[in-house]
């Protein structure tokens, strides 16, 4: 199942506290997450979410960058 976030407007720290508590609030039926942060405004949320160390999260699997460069997608264990 995915489910989707969307942090535009958001401060990098603003981003990244709403992101860790929405991988750890999903339920284990949750295996991908799309997040979508823009690209147009600047790119430190995309560095922050992309990054290696960004994100805190023992669910993170795999970190897969799309086409669309404003969205990332989470998949998780």
């Amino acid at each position: 199942m995915d489910k989707t976030i969307d942090v535009h407007g958001m401060t990098v720290d603003m981003a990244r506290r709403a992101i860790e508590r929405f991988i750890a609030e999903c339920d284990s039926s949750v295996t991908r997450i799309v997040i979508v942060h823009g690209f147009q405004h600047g790119d430190a949320l995309r560095r922050m979410i992309q990054s290696p160390n960004g994100i805190r999260s023992k669910r993170i699997r795999n970190k897969r960058f799309t086409k669309n460069r404003g969205e990332t997608i989470y998949e998780l264990y």
